[in-house]
C-alpha cells in the first residue's frame, strides 16, 4: 500500500516528465532537509520507500516521532541532480503533511498525559488518505480509532433513529459481527448512556456532552458497569481537552488532530 501511495504521489507531480531534465545532463548532487519551524517528524516510513523506488540515498538525523526545532538538520540526500530535483516536492509534501499532523497530535497528547487518558483520532480524514493520516496521528502519540466501518460496530445518533429496540439489536448484532469486534454506542445525554449500558455496549461514547455531564456518566459507570469503556467526543479542542481528561474517561477522540493541523515549515536545500 505504501509503495503504491508514494508512486502515485510522485506521478502526480512529474506528469509526463520533468522538463528541467531535458536541458542539461545530470550531475552528482547532494541536498539537506532543514526544519524552519518546530515540530515532530513523521513521514520517514513513506519517504524511505520512495528513496528505494527512485534510487536515491537518504540518511535521517531524526526518526519518526522525534521532536525538532527550527534550524535542525533532519536528513541528507544523495543522488544525481535529476533524481533529487524530480523527487523534491513529493518528499517535502509527504514530510510536511505527516509531520504537521504529528506535531499537533503531540500537543494534545502532552495535555492529557497526566490523567492517563488515551487520545484517539477519528474517520474525519481526507478521501484516500486515511491510512497515511492515521499513521501521522499514531506517530504523534495518538491511538487509532477504527479505520473503517468494518473495524467495529459504532451506533451513532443517526443510527439510533432507525433502531426500535437497542437491546434486541445488539443481541442480533452479536450473532452477525465477528467475535472480536466491539460495539460502541454514542450517547448525547445521561439517559441515553444508561440505555447503552443496559443494552450491553462494550464502549459508550459521550458525544457533545459537557465535562460535568461526562463526570456523571463516569460515576455511574464506575458504580454499575466497570467493564464498559467510556469515550468523550465532540468539538474537543486544545483549549478544552484538559477539562475532558479530568473527567477520567478512558479515551478522548477528536477529528481536529487532522483537519485542524496547520502545515509547519520544512525545506530542502541543494548543496
Amino acid at each position: 500500500m505504501i509503495e503504491e501511495f508514494v508512486r502515485e504521489a510522485l506521478c502526480e507531480d512529474v506528469g509526463r516528465g520533468d522538463l528541467y531534465a531535458l536541458v542539461e545532463p545530470a550531475i552528482n548532487a547532494s541536498a539537506k532537509i532543514i526544519a524552519k519551524s518546530d515540530g515532530v517528524v513523521a513521514g520517514v516510513k513513506y519517504i524511505d520507500v520512495l528513496a528505494s523506488q527512485e534510487k536515491f540515498e537518504i540518511a535521517w538525523l531524526k526518526n519518526d516521532g522525534d521532536s525538532f526545532v527550527r534550524g535542525d538538520l533532519l536528513a541528507t540526500l544523495n543522488a544525481d541532480s535529476h533524481t533529487l530535483l524530480r523527487c523534491e516536492r513529493t518528499v517535502l509534501d509527504i514530510l510536511l503533511h505527516a509531520s504537521s499532523i504529528a506535531t499537533l497530535t503531540r500537543k494534545y497528547v502532552k495535555l492529557i498525559e497526566p490523567f492517563g487518558v488515551k487520545l484517539l483520532d477519528t474517520r474525519k480524514t481526507r478521501p484516500l488518505l486515511r491510512v497515511f493520516e492515521k499513521y501521522a496521528t499514531r506517530t504523534g502519540g495518538a491511538v487509532n480509532h477504527r479505520m473503517g466501518l468494518d473495524d467495529s460496530l459504532m451506533i451513532k445518533d443517526t443510527h439510533l433513529i432507525t433502531i426500535k429496540n437497542l437491546k434486541d439489536y445488539i443481541l442480533k448484532a452479536r450473532q452477525q459481527i465477528p467475535f472480536t469486534s466491539k460495539i460502541e454506542i454514542e450517547a448525547e445525554t445521561f439517559s441515553i448512556a444508561k440505555i447503552a449500558f443496559e443494552a450491553g455496549a462494550d464502549i459508550v461514547m459521550c458525544g457533545n456532552m459537557t465535562p460535568y455531564q461526562i463526570q456523571e456518566v463516569v460515576k455511574y459507570r464506575n458504580e454499575n458497569y466497570k467493564h464498559i469503556l467510556l469515550e468523550a467526543s465532540g468539538n474537543i479542542s486544545l483549549k478544552t481537552i484538559e477539562s475532558y481528561a479530568k473527567t477520567f474517561v478512558d479515551a478522548i477522540s477528536t477529528g481536529s488532530l487532522i483537519h485542524q493541523a496547520n502545515w509547519i515549515d520544512i525545506s530542502m536545500k541543494m548543496d
